[in-house]
């Protein structure tokens, strides 16, 4: 058998609001209750399981790789809800998209504090190095 991730399972607050708060942003289908978790599946199949913590929640980063109309859609839910993003991880660069790889990105955080990224190119495919 390949390998192939599944799953991850980010902290939050309120995993059933964090769920529908990915699934909403990415435009993807509703999240799935499954025992404890509020499931969010990518298109291939992968799943972010968010569980509700009451401890501290630590900051993960989370990317996916989109098309350049999911990307224009994504981007402009985020600025309808009026909601900051970066262009960059450390988050210095405010309002802005990079455009590394000859594609687009950007960075913004769900309501726990994680960090997602959406890109359009995957890293290194277009010579870009850091």
């Amino acid at each position: 058998m390949a390998v192939h991730f599944n799953h991850t399972i980010p902290s939050a607050r309120d995993s059933k609001a964090s769920a529908n708060f990915l699934a909403d942003m990415l435009g993807l289908p509703p999240p799935r209750h499954w025992g404890p978790f509020y499931m969010v599946t990518t298109d291939n199949d992968a799943n972010l399981d968010y569980m509700d913590t009451k401890g501290e929640i630590v900051s993960q980063h989370y990317a996916f790789l989109v098309g350049e109309a999911e990307f224009d859609a994504i981007f402009d839910r985020l600025r309808e809800r009026k909601l900051r993003y970066w262009a960059d991880p450390g988050q210095k660069k405010p309002g802005e998209t990079n455009d590394h790889d000859g594609g687009r990105g950007l960075y913004f955080e769900d309501p726990n504090g994680h960090l997602l990224e959406i890109i359009t190119r995957p890293y290194g495919s277009g010579g870009w190095n850091p």
